[in-house]
């Protein structure tokens, strides 16, 4: 249930802001409400919920100095591990890659954004893998929820489709040549993006955000 209801904080199904409780996510998820209270407790940890004692419980509104956190960690491992990818990276890493871009491609023209969202984390993450730096991964993973939050919402305002495609296509080729320098650059501009769509995204959605 933990699972179950952090994807839908993220993917934005439950909405920043948003009233739930036991007995709804009970009846909706089709389970007792122990497992619901359990995930709860562990989301309000992650700061994904606020509980307040006799007056409900609440999707946490987006604070970005979490999501900077977030983003800082992104970067700077990320980047290391492009740089790594571009000393050695396996052939079937490479095509999965490549195969992943197009689908990304096919997802913008039908201008949908929660395939391309997948798509994007999956790009991501066979970098790690061809790498060899899958763990790493999991431990973005872990740190990601407050900015994949404000990620989703900057897809669904149809922010930048094409730079994001752009910064893509270039390391894929960067990781070919191995120009980790190449890499290292567009990975950086890629994890700072945004930085500079927060305040257009507060002033579209104000009610999102502490």
């Amino acid at each position: 249930m933990y699972e179950e209801l952090r994807e839908q904080i993220i993917m934005l199904k439950l909405h920043p802001g948003r009233s739930i409780s036991e007995n709804e996510m009970s009846t909706t998820l089709e389970v007792s409400r122990t497992p619901i209270r359990e995930a709860f407790l562990r989301l309000a940890q992650e700061k994904l919920l606020e509980i307040y004692p006799q007056k409900g419980t609440f999707v946490a509104l987006i604070d970005l100095d979490y999501v900077e956190e977030a983003r800082f960690i992104r970067e700077h491992l990320e980047r290391a591990i492009i740089k790594e990818a571009c000393k050695s990276f396996d052939s079937n890493s490479l095509e999965k890659l490549e195969n992943n871009f197009e689908q990304q491609k096919n997802a913008v023209e039908k201008k949908d954004h929660t395939k391309f969202f997948e798509l994007d984390e999956e790009f991501h993450q066979t970098i790690s893998i061809g790498a060899d730096k899958e763990r790493i991964w999991s431990i973005i993973q872990q740190m990601n929820a407050h900015l994949n939050r404000i990620r989703m919402l900057s897809l669904r305002a149809n922010y930048n489709y094409e730079l994001i495609l752009d910064q893509h296509e270039e390391m894929i080729n960067a990781i070919k040549t191995q120009n980790d320098i190449k890499a290292d650059h567009v990975m950086e501009e890629h994890t700072k993006k945004l930085t500079f769509e927060q305040e257009g995204l507060k002033k579209e959605f104000p009610d999102y955000f502490r």
